[in-house]
């Protein structure tokens, strides 16, 4: 059974599914993986007959701890330690820094279909509704500190109590430390030294901890939220689900304080890009609006989830792992009329849909190396050579499969590709490239040139077949057969799909060149034809 429809079958009714984010900054796509897993939840559960709830928070009232580097380091300095909802936005596009960032997120979510109902917990701040929680914590500090010592032997002093205030006289929240609570008021320091990135100013003082004055500690207000709003299955990433980790705290104060049990809960492992874990607030990797802008949405949450949540995603958006989750998805498609196949592998394509409600249709394409390629042809009507290439009977669904892949590669050749990677054909003369040809790589050349002169049609796999059975007929390594083909044509050893680069150039174009290669070697005296 599938992952999220083995936890959607073990949850009783109703089921209240909550995931969160604190946007410090711009949001990466690492974050996208725990929004689609949840989501994904909710979908099984619906599913399986279950009243269910989807809610996604956004952690507003957390400090600013750092200022990412594609911001103005000396405009946002000096509200570092300040509530993330009381910062001002970089651009006139919001009215805080938080909602900022966290719109442009939200934009990602409508992209990939989905929709949770949103909540920021200034508003449960402000509103009051943390009034009740932020009491009994206060009340009950002796047995929060038990938990974190317990738990993760974080040892909190006797005078130390769950609750940061907005210091009255600078504006930070990172930087107070609360000793006391008497008749409904906390006595707290705005404490130099509390911050490593941040100093506090020094002020102390009685004030009243509620109505937005400010905020739970974060171990403290994961308990809070649940309670609040019912939750009843949050996973969390593998960082805060080490064993007496936050997860393991949060679930003792649960125990400890509120006498009820946590909601459901699995880790799962982190997307990594080039192997480095990915940060909003260090700008560490690609944003989750840039990918959305780089992939189309039935492909983005098909990276989630081909994957099983407890294994980490490696991706980086290169040519090889790009044209590897397009031929991963199309083989699920290809798959679909076959009947029989395993439900468990073809979950992750009926889960990637935007449309759980939708039937899937299988669809006829082209190969993204082969679009990639078009593109990059001078003068070339694409259109045109995409309907002659494609199947006349193309359907306007093909179409739009086609027209997304289409935008996909595209944005791919604009914003990511090395210049190494990039189809640079050499039209007018022979590259210099072509010196370095070995004698048994121009004796090749001069072989395939008789073999293509006698192939019809000029297709793709045609040619691609030729291409390999001539090297093997010389027993030359393919490596070195296609890297003669590459020299002579983009003056490097690597290239696209050598059968595809072909049939998209002339005939006569191919020939000639391939004829001046073999006779330029033969001329320079560096071998004979």
């Amino acid at each position: 059974m599938f992952w999220a429809d083995k936890i959607a079958r073990e949850q009783p009714d109703p089921v209240v599914v909550n995931d969160s984010k604190t946007p410090s900054g711009r949001v990466h796509v690492g974050s996208l993986r725990g929004v689609v897993i949840h989501d994904v939840i909710y979908r099984a559960l619906k599913a399986a007959g279950k009243a269910t709830t989807f809610r996604y928070g956004v952690d507003d009232f957390d400090a600013l701890d750092t200022v990412p580097r594609y911001l103005d380091g000396d405009r946002f300095a000096p509200y570092l330690g300040w509530p993330l909802c009381n910062v001002p936005a970089p651009e006139d596009l919001a009215s805080d820094y938080a909602k900022y960032f966290m719109e442009e997120f939200l934009q990602v979510f409508a992209y990939l279909g989905i929709a949770p109902e949103i909540y920021y917990l200034r508003d449960f701040y402000r509103q009051g509704k943390f009034n009740a929680h932020i009491d009994l914590f206060l009340r009950h500090a002796a047995d929060v500190r038990e938990s974190y010592w317990t738990v993760s032997k974080a040892k909190r002093p006797e005078n130390w109590y769950p609750f940061q205030p907005i210091c009255q006289n600078c504006g930070k929240i990172a930087t107070t430390v609360v000793t006391d609570y008497r008749d409904g008021q906390v006595f707290y320091t705005c404490d130099p030294r509390s911050a490593n990135y941040v100093a506090g100013c020094g002020h102390e003082g009685w004030m009243s901890p509620f109505d937005g004055n400010g905020k739970l500690p974060w171990k403290v207000e994961w308990v809070a939220k649940w309670d609040l709003i019912g939750v009843t299955v949050e996973l969390a990433g593998k960082d805060h689900s080490q064993k007496g980790g936050s997860r393991d705290v949060a679930n003792d104060i649960c125990r400890r304080v509120l006498h009820r049990e946590p909601p459901f809960h699995a880790p799962y492992e982190f997307i990594l890009v080039n192997g480095t874990k990915m940060s909003s607030s260090k700008g560490i990797g690609s944003s989750a609006q840039e990918i959305a802008q780089l992939l189309p949405p039935e492909l983005l949450r098909f990276l989630m989830l081909r994957t099983p949540p407890r294994t980490v995603i490696n991706f980086s958006p290169n040519y090889e792992t790009l044209t590897r989750l397009c031929r991963d998805y199309d083989t699920l498609i290809e798959k679909l009329p076959m009947g029989g196949t395993d439900p468990d592998e073809m979950a992750p394509l009926g889960y990637a849909q935007l449309d759980p409600q939708a039937t899937i249709e299988p669809y006829r394409s082209l190969e993204l190396g082969t679009l990639v390629s078009l593109l990059q042809i001078p003068h070339l009507d694409l259109n045109a050579e995409l309907r002659q290439r494609l199947p006349q009977d193309l359907s306007d669904g093909e179409w739009g499969v086609v027209q997304r892949r289409v935008a996909m590669a595209r944005a791919w050749l604009k914003d990511y590709a090395e210049e190494v990677e990039k189809l640079v054909i050499y039209w007018d003369a022979l590259p210099d490239g072509a010196s370095q040809l070995s004698p048994s790589q121009v004796a090749y050349l001069s072989q395939l040139v008789v073999v293509l002169e006698a192939i019809a049609p000029w297709e793709a796999e045609g040619l691609q077949n030729e291409i390999f059975a001539t090297c093997k007929s010389l027993e030359l390594a393919p490596k070195e057969a296609f890297a003669a083909i590459y020299l002579v044509f983009l003056n490097k050893e690597r290239g696209p799909k050598a059968g595809g680069l072909l049939s998209y150039l002339d005939r006569t174009f191919v020939l000639g060149r391939l004829r001046e290669a073999v006779s330029h070697h033969a001329r320079s005296g560096a071998t004979a034809p």
